[in-house]
């Protein structure tokens, strides 16, 4: 039963995880011919889940990510400046008697401070491919808006040119997928016991859940595709999404780490305005054809 109840959280949050996926998936593929669209994505997803299965049966890997490589106060970051100047402060703040509350509050601000500084500078593997990856998302959204308001996709669609190659989105997207993945999988990791004796039988719940996530987004990633393209300011929000993520990307990858449920909620508010919106379009179209 609980092996069960693990495995059906597990999919739905990789489900969830993999909508952010199927969006890029879907701006991707949205230049290529209209004849190998369909292709692409299936592949791009089969593709993702090649990559969060590989990552899963490389869990030793994954999990020294976290393992800092170097640190930066061996190139200039003053680290420990900054942190013997807050642990100062501290002691001096400890020594009052009594301790007030807002000398407490100054304390654990102090303490998190310490503890941002020490995490920005020890830089691991998994920090390189957040900061990388967030860049690489944040360049090509950027890009693909200013193509939009160029009006290079409108004309490259009525004169058949400047189409994106099948090899070069395929390749945009393997990159990504691996960006994707990393939080996927680690998120997995501490969700589902994989340790031991409990090895295979955890990493048989994990791949199962990617599995099944998997098949439920090619199920639906024509739907989402179309309806992306059908609506040019669904594809402009989904692409200021995407800035988005890729910026709370690199900022887990120099250290700063945030509830991203505050990011979710403003995407849910974002994406509930937009359907709003398109209901008022709706209607007005309606209007005018009767």
């Amino acid at each position: 039963m609980d092996l069960l109840i693990a495995l059906v959280a597990l999919s739905a949050m990789e489900i969830v995880l993999g909508i952010d996926n199927i969006v890029f998936i879907a701006i991707v593929t949205s230049r290529l011919p209209a004849e190998q669209q369909p292709r692409a994505r299936r592949l791009g997803l089969l593709l993702a889940m090649v990559m969060r299965i590989v990552l899963l049966l490389t869990l030793s890997v994954i999990l020294q990510l976290d393992d800092p490589l170097f640190d930066l106060s061996s190139v200039g970051f003053p680290k420990e400046s900054w942190t013997a100047s807050a642990e100062l402060e501290i002691a001096e703040l400890e020594a009052l008697t009594p301790v007030n509350h807002e000398a407490e509050e100054r304390i654990f601000d102090l303490k998190s401070w310490i503890r941002t500084i020490n995490a920005m500078a020890g830089v691991s593997g998994k920090d390189l491919i957040l900061f990388f990856g967030g860049l690489f998302l944040i360049w090509k959204s950027v890009h693909e808006i200013h193509k939009k308001f160029d009006g290079d996709e409108d004309e490259a669609s009525a004169t058949g040119k400047e189409k994106a190659s099948f090899g070069s989105a395929l390749a945009t997207i393997t990159l990504m997928d691996i960006v994707f993945s990393i939080d996927s999988v680690i998120t997995a990791v501490g969700m589902v016991r994989a340790d031991g004796d409990h090895f295979w039988r955890g990493m048989s719940v994990m791949v199962t859940a990617v599995v099944l996530a998997v098949a439920v987004m090619i199920i639906f990633a024509e739907r989402v595709s179309r309806f992306v393209d059908e609506n040019p300011t669904l594809k402009m929000l989904a692409l200021s999404f995407l800035i988005l993520i890729g910026a709370m990307l690199v900022a887990e990858g120099v250290g700063t780490h945030f509830d991203k449920g505050y990011i979710y909620f403003a995407m849910t508010f974002a994406i509930a305005v937009e359907v709003l919106n398109l209901r008022v379009r709706n209607a007005a179209r309606q209007e005018k054809s009767a």
